[in-house]
């Protein structure tokens, strides 16, 4: 076996060599334990001494008359077990007791001794168990307050006892190892316990061989591992549970299959143990007769520390150290290092290696083991070792800052080893977006394009990336590798840069055209509100296909049967896509065309509707409203001349004009048929269609507009302002029909307007006087004023007109002289016909009733109307003429009807609006006595009065 490394990672406590047991402990010290921070020593006088950490002496007690053994103290419990000799109770019994102290109960005040209480004692031989020599002793403690205590024998017999020993609940049974031989190789020399879940199995080893016993089996069942054994103090267990055995060639290993690994020290193993995954053995070099107590490390193929001792009797470990316990009496107390002083020592020597093994081995936090794998990178980097350097940092990634390792070989100029760093950063997600930078520019400076693929393409699944996306897009499209950047971005699901790599570096526009295409309804929405105005500008044909099939499709939401409004509601609308149109108005006029033409019924129908009136009215073509809105440009609308009607615009020749007279029929078409007549409200902006339409000068839309909202008076000015006398008329004719729902006053308008024209129209003028006459709109005085104002105009113009309308005045003056006379006759009559009354008796000679006609007898009742009744034939109903009661109340009805029409303000004055001669409702008021009531007289007088008498009169 090579020589092993050996360090000092281990330093005496306690003041080193100078260390002694107290004096207190006077007899042989014959066994010794440890245990939850106690160290129990056993002497052959049979007491036992307590030591605390300072190996000071705590108390002691006579646990055994004669020697005290064997001493183990448990772990779960505060018990110590011990066993020793003590009186012969008779020749034929033996002395050794096995006895149980429960240290946290101690004898009662006022003792003479101070000693724990002892729970149990127990033979250990027995006629069943034949005395024979103790050469073992191992305690396992089970479910309290089981103990299984296992004795080994000279004889190769292993005693063991079961059970609660202070209850004296015990069961015992032997184990065979060796069969029992005159030169002592049968006897146990060492016991192991292992506990595999509900297993539990027992080592047991002499020096002829290592065995193992199933306790679960009953009985016991006995398996030999090896036919090589050992002598006492040189057995111990691992941590693992694993046997270890020490010979004078090697120490060994045992599991419960066999031997396992062996380690070649050389030498006679005194005593074994082990301590934190140190093997701690204690050998005697028989060549210059010296002990030497070393601690390996196994894991890292080092010893920890060696030192030369004297003669050890017992190694025991507590509080963290190890203490070996002399012949003499003087003890060596040895504790381990901290980490950091160990490591300090390594990186000394640059043994970083060996460090990076020891804070593996030991379990330190991952900060610790990079913070050595830093130094040891660092230490290779100074020597120039530059790719083991970078071995060490990529270990470190996670804890060390990665700016610390760029640094160094950026300076170094070390760009391979830099790029290898970048690479495990990225593959342990610890890379931010400087890193994946730096990264792929390490790749395009070192024009690596396999790398670059392998770094780019090769992704486990979609969306999982070990980069930001966005940076290697970026870096990518600096560097010119467009299509590793598009490999991304289509992969990342990063639409906007994958179209913005097409278009704006590529120009591959029929390419960007179809990935839209194959885009979710939504996310191609999105694209193309982006880089739609590139797409219109080069393939306007094929951008608008691709909007009609995102504002009219939706297979899903056809599928799931959606009525037709919710349908469109939730598609697209084309408004939303208007801004990609600004420099190309006559590319959006098409589109709008197309939905329009498809789409009968859109929720954003006005707004479609007011955008292509606003196209087809512009003359040059121009998009004013968003212009203003995105561009911020003013916008001036350019000098427009008027001629015959007809608009030209300044500087454009023919096929401009022609271009501009179809849109405005286009709009006046539009116009018309968003506005049909079963609809109160047109399907556009009213105020907006007006606004264009005198912003262009497009008469045919406003004439139109006008007539629709009725503003007669509107439709009129606009043929004034143009001078179109024929137009001018002919729309009187049209609108001024009362008839139909005209103004009659647009003729009153109209004579006005010739009145103040300046210039001779008479035969206008001859036309208009016809309809005024027709119609008796204006008084003659009020059309002889108006025409006085125009110089031109002579009185022939309206010389007939006057002698027609004088001699209908003439003919109305004789009508009403005749109808004068006729009433002041009928009034003279009927106020002759009350006076009549008042004045002069009447005679009534009726001789028969009048309702009856049987002879008239008394009593009877005679009405002024000379009619005559029975009053019996009257009944209760005196006071009026049955025959002329029902004209006399259509009378009186009339009146008060008369009466409740003068309270009706509003009919009033409508009859006076709507009538052509107001002046004639108001006087048939005053003649019917509703505006002035005169007083009425008596109401007898106006009535029939009636006189009764009871015999002839």
């Amino acid at each position: 076996m090579y020589q092993w490394r050996k360090f000092d990672f281990f330093e005496e406590k306690l003041g080193g060599g100078k260390c002694k047991i107290p004096e207190e402990i006077t007899g042989k010290i014959e066994c010794a334990s440890s245990g939850r921070g106690k160290l129990v020593i056993g002497c052959d006088d049979g007491t036992v001494s307590l030591l605390d950490r300072g190996l000071n002496f705590n108390f002691g007690f006579q646990a055994h008359t004669s020697s005290v053994l064997f001493l183990q103290m448990l772990k779960q419990r505060n018990f110590l077990v011990s066993i020793g000799e003590d009186e012969q109770i008779s020749p034929q019994q033996s002395g050794m007791c096995l006895k149980v102290f429960d240290l946290d109960k101690m004898q009662p005040e006022g003792s003479s001794t101070t000693s724990p209480d002892c729970i149990g004692i127990l033979r250990i031989f027995t006629n069943q168990f034949p005395q024979a020599k103790i050469t073992s002793f191992l305690v396992l403690e089970e479910a309290p307050p089981i103990l299984l205590i296992a004795i080994g024998l000279d004889n190769g017999c292993i005693y063991c006892i079961k059970g609660d020993i202070a209850r004296e609940r015990i069961t015992r049974f032997k184990l065979q190892v060796d069969s029992p031989s005159g030169d002592g190789n049968s006897s146990v020399t060492g016991l192991g316990f292992r506990v595999e879940g509900q297993a539990l199995l027992l080592f047991a080893v002499t020096p002829n061989s290592v065995s193992l016993f199933n306790m679960q089996s009953q009985p016991p069942r006995r398996q030999t591992l090896d036919q090589i054994g050992c002598n006492v103090h040189s057995v111990a267990m691992s941590d693992r549970s694993e046997l270890i055995i020490g010979r004078p060639e090697a120490v060994y290993f045992y599991e419960v299959d066999g031997r396992g690994p062996c380690w070649a020290f050389e030498g006679d193993k005194k005593f074994l143990g082990w301590y934190r995954g140190y093997l701690l053995c204690v050998i005697a070099d028989q060549r210059n007769g010296r002990n030497t107590f070393n601690i390996y490390d196994l894991k890292n193929r080092l010893i920890a520390h060696s030192l030369v001792v004297k003669e050890v009797s017992h190694m025991l470990c507590e509080w963290g150290n190890i203490i070996l316990i002399m012949t003499d009496k003087s003890a060596l107390c040895i504790g381990e290092k901290d980490m950091e002083s160990k490591l300090d020592m390594l990186f000394k020597k640059n043994l970083y290696t060996v460090a990076i093994n020891l804070v593996q081995t030991q379990q330190a936090d991952a900060s610790a083991t990079a913070e050595v794998l830093r130094k040891y990178g660092d230490h290779l980097y100074s020597k120039q070792d530059y790719d083991e350097a970078m071995a060490q940092y990529i270990l470190t990634i996670g804890h060390l800052e990665p700016s610390y390792v760029i640094q160094k070989f950026l300076d170094a100029q070390r760009i391979y080893n830099l790029t290898n760093y970048l690479e495990s950063l990225h593959e342990k997600g610890f890379a931010s977006k400087d890193h994946t930078t730096l990264l792929l520019n390490c790749y395009t400076k070192l024009k690596d394009v396999e790398k670059l693929n392998v770094f780019i393409k090769n992704e486990d699944g979609v969306g999982e990336h070990k980069f930001d996306v966005e940076t290697a897009i970026r870096v990518c499209r600096a560097a010119n590798y467009h299509e590793h950047a598009m490999y991304v971005a289509k992969k990342a699901g990063r639409h906007e840069w994958y179209l913005k790599i097409l278009l704006e570096d590529l120009g591959r526009y029929d390419e960007a055209l179809q990935y839209i295409s194959s885009l979710e309804p939504s996310q191609a929405g999105v694209t193309v509100k982006e880089y739609g105005k590139i797409l219109v500008e080069h393939k306007p044909a094929e951008t608008i296909n691709i909007l009609m099939r995102l504002c009219t499709e939706d297979k899903e939401l056809a599928k799931r049967g959606t009525s037709t409004g919710d349908y469109l509601s939730m598609l697209p609308s084309p408004v939303d896509f208007l801004n990609i149109f600004i420099h190309h108005p006559q590319s959006l006029m098409d589109f709008l065309e197309k939905y329009a033409d498809k789409v009968k019924d859109s929720p954003a129908q006005v707004e479609i509707h007011n955008t292509l009136l606003e196209l087809y009215l512009s003359i040059d073509l121009n998009f004013p409203s968003i212009s203003q809105a995105n561009n911020g440009t003013e916008f001036s609308i350019k000098e427009r001349t008027v001629s015959n009607g007809k608009l030209v615009a300044e500087g454009k020749n023919s096929s401009t004009e022609k271009d501009t007279l179809e849109r405005q029929e286009k709009g006046l078409h539009l116009l018309k048929s968003a506005w049909p007549s079963d609809l109160e409200h047109p399907v556009y902006d009213v105020d907006l269609a007006i606004i264009l339409c005198e912003m262009n000068a497009f008469k045919e839309g406003l004439l139109y507009l006008y007539e629709k909202l009725k503003l007669f008076k509107e439709v009129v000015a606009c043929y004034m302002q143009a001078h179109d006398h024929e137009g001018l008329i002919a729309c009187c004719k049209r609108l001024g029909d009362s008839g139909k729902g005209g103004d009659p006053a647009l003729w009153a308008d109209l004579l006005k307007y010739f009145g103040e024209l300046g210039e001779d129209c008479s035969k206008e003028v001859k036309e208009v006087l016809t309809y005024i006459e027709r119609d008796d709109i204006l008084p003659p005085i009020i059309v002889l004023q108006t025409l006085s104002r125009n110089p031109c105009l002579t009185l022939s113009v309206i010389k007939d007109y006057i002698a027609r309308k004088l001699e209908q005045e003439s003919k109305l003056i004789e009508e009403d002289r005749r109808a004068i006379e006729k009433y002041q006759e009928d009034t003279m009559a009927m106020r002759k016909e009350i006076q009549d009354l008042r004045t002069n008796a009447r005679i009534f000679q009726l001789s028969k009733c009048t309702a009856c006609t049987f002879t008239l007898d008394l009593p009877a009742v005679h009405f002024m109307c000379m009619h005559s009744f029975h009053q019996r034939c009257l009944g209760d109903n005196e006071k009026e003429c049955p025959e002329c009661a029902s004209e006399y109340r259509s009378v009186m009805e009339m009146k008060r009807s008369l009466e409740q029409n003068s309270k009706d303000q509003d009919r009033f004055f409508q009859q006076v609006k709507s009538s052509k001669d107001g002046f004639s409702i108001i006087a048939e008021y005053f003649g019917k006595g509703i505006i002035s009531k005169t007083s009425i007289g008596p109401t007898g007088s106006a009535r029939s009065s009636s006189i009764s008498s009871s015999s002839g009169f």
